[in-house]
């Protein structure tokens, strides 16, 4: 580096030298030329006053040839057409041979002044307008000793000073370059110990130039990558001890699909034995081509994706496939043993069935009393009304929870696909809330747009909507219940339900939608199945809901479902 910028320093040297020169030379030779003809000029204007007073004297010819000699000029006038009135020879000079001398008149005969010089100072010619008809123009011609001796001396001083500033420009430039170089140098082998991984190389600043605000800088880079670096270590270590305690299994794999990190749990999960980094992704399931699943996930515009796998009766799994992303090579898999939650599942969608089914015998055995008691036993009024009365109250019971638990089954099992056909919400929240009942400080308010429609089974979302309406109401003895329903992004309708009622406590919010769950704070009245079936019905109709409280403030319940094309629309 420092042969180049030495190089560098003479040639910037020897071009400002040059430039420097030849401006010195210009500023040199116009300040003489201007002298010459600030000389010239003055001589040629004391003639023209000479002149011009031989002139009203009318002894021309005898001011000409003293005014000549004393000024040493050839001097011509020319009147008013630019024709010579004196001799067109004077002081040994032809007018002929006077450069330019036609063009000179010509501008002293339309009042200006004309001053030239040539030959590098040794010959100059002035016009100067005069005031008489018979005499318009004076041209002078002068010889003088000129500037080009004067010059070439100059020339030939710079030569040796350009020399001398390209030889210490050299000099400078080389003796900057080692100086700079060897602190450059220090620099490059710090950067070289960082890459290699060495945080520990110091740098210290000798200059506060802009070289050592660099190091500066660097050495503070070098402190905060080592704390980065150290805090990456640490992080890394954290990660791969809290993924190691996880019950679910991760795996990271490479393009080649081979394991680059596995925790315990997939190793348990996969092959019933630890994976090592660099082993090849297992093919553990007959049933499901893992490896093809993983080689996807590597492909242009691949999404995450979830999985169910049965390797075998009561083992179920869930297979979450994490995609490389742009720029990495590396995929991943989350794998988490569902067998016991599809077990508890399944043994909760049997019981819903099983106690629907059950119930139909004892709802069929009410109303058959009802029956015998309203056609014989009259007899004594008060009984009459009295078993009359719990019959009937016990066979609303029955038959509402049977309802319930026929929907809450056909919205968890699937067995059934749902038909689902356009459906517009705001007849139906209509309907509901007008035969809503709600004592008097209650206000019902509802806020729909008449244009939507949505795409549900209507028994399910009527189901949806009564319990959500009829929760409010129950819940709200004063205040507002509001339903409102609108366009929520592209694709999906909202409807809010909102009620200025008790609210629910935080500590029961998290297992509200649960199965038979009933809070102290929500009363016993029920059977705990009402917000459970709005969640699977919600669910099965590809819908979601959620729901917001604050005790003692009311609770407000958000369920989206999907919009109707308009080609379905009704």
């Amino acid at each position: 580096m420092r042969w180049w910028l030495g190089l560098a320093f003479a040639v910037i040297a020897a071009v400002t030298a040059l430039l420097a020169a030849e401006g010195l030379i210009r500023r040199s030779e116009s300040a003489f030329r201007k002298d010459a003809e600030a000389r010239a000029v003055e001589a040629s204007v004391a003639a023209e006053v000479a002149l011009s007073r031989a002139v009203e004297r009318g002894n021309l010819d005898e001011a000409l040839r003293t005014v000549s000699a004393r000024r040493r000029l050839a001097l011509f006038l020319f009147d008013g057409d630019g024709r010579p009135i004196t001799p067109v020879r004077a002081s040994q000079t032809e007018l002929d041979s006077i450069p330019q001398a036609d063009v000179a008149v010509r501008a002293a005969l339309k009042g200006r002044r004309h001053v030239e010089s040539y030959d590098r100072g040794r010959v100059t010619v002035v016009a100067l307008p005069m005031p008489w008809d018979s005499a318009s123009a004076l041209l002078t011609y002068s010889l003088q000793p000129g500037y080009a001796a004067t010059m070439t001396m100059i020339r030939d001083q710079i030569l040796p000073a350009v020399t001398l500033a390209v030889v210490l420009g050299a000099l400078a430039g080389l003796l900057i370059a080692t100086l700079t170089t060897r602190r450059l140098r220090r620099i490059e082998k710090a950067a070289r110990a960082i890459e290699s991984g060495n945080f520990s190389h110091r740098l210290d600043a000798r200059f506060h130039d802009e070289i050592g605000l660099l190091a500066v800088m660097f050495d503070r880079m070098r402190v905060r990558l080592r704390e980065s670096f150290e805090r990456i270590q640490s992080e890394r270590l954290r990660l791969r001890l809290t993924i190691e305690r996880l019950d679910q299994g991760v795996v990271s794999f490479d393009e080649e699909l081979n394991v680059e990190n596995a925790n315990g749990a997939a190793g348990r999960l996969l092959v019933g034995e630890a994976l090592d980094e660099g082993d090849p992704l297992p093919e553990p399931w007959p049933s499901f081509p893992l490896r093809s699943f993983a080689r996807d996930l590597f492909a242009a515009g691949a999404k995450v994706t979830n999985v169910r796998v049965s390797p075998r009766e009561a083992l179920h799994y869930t297979v979450c496939g994490i995609p490389a992303g742009a720029g990495f090579r590396t995929a991943l898999f989350v794998i988490t043993d569902v067998s016991e939650v599809e077990r508890r599942e399944q043994i909760e969608r049997e019981f819903v069935a099983n106690a629907a089914h059950e119930l139909r015998t004892p709802v069929a055995a009410i109303s058959s009393a009802v029956e015998v008691l309203e056609a014989g036993a009259k007899e004594s009024v008060p009984e009459r009304d009295h078993f009359l009365a719990i019959i009937e109250r016990q066979s609303t019971k029955l038959a509402r929870l049977c309802a319930s638990l026929l929907v809450l089954a056909r919205a968890q099992t699937g067995e059934e696909s749902l038909q689902t056909v356009p459906v517009e919400p705001c007849a139906l929240l209509e309907s509901i809330a007008a035969s809503l009942p709600t004592g008097e400080h209650v206000v019902v308010e509802l806020d729909c747009d008449p244009s939507l429609v949505v795409l549900a089974e209507p028994d399910l979302l009527d189901q949806v909507f009564s319990n959500l309406v009829a929760n409010a109401a129950k819940h709200t003895e004063r205040g507002r219940i509001t339903i409102t329903a609108r366009r929520f992004e592209e694709d999906r309708v909202e409807i809010e339900f909102a009620d200025t009622g008790t609210g629910i406590p935080y500590a029961l919010q998290p297992r509200i939608f649960e199965r038979f769950y009933r809070g102290e704070a929500r009363g016993r009245n029920g059977f705990g199945l009402g917000l459970a079936i709005v969640r699977q019905a919600v669910r099965a109709l590809d819908g979601t809901v959620e729901l917001q409280s604050t005790p003692g403030s009311g609770t407000t319940v958000r369920v989206t479902l999907p919009l109707a094309k308009e080609a379905g629309a009704v």
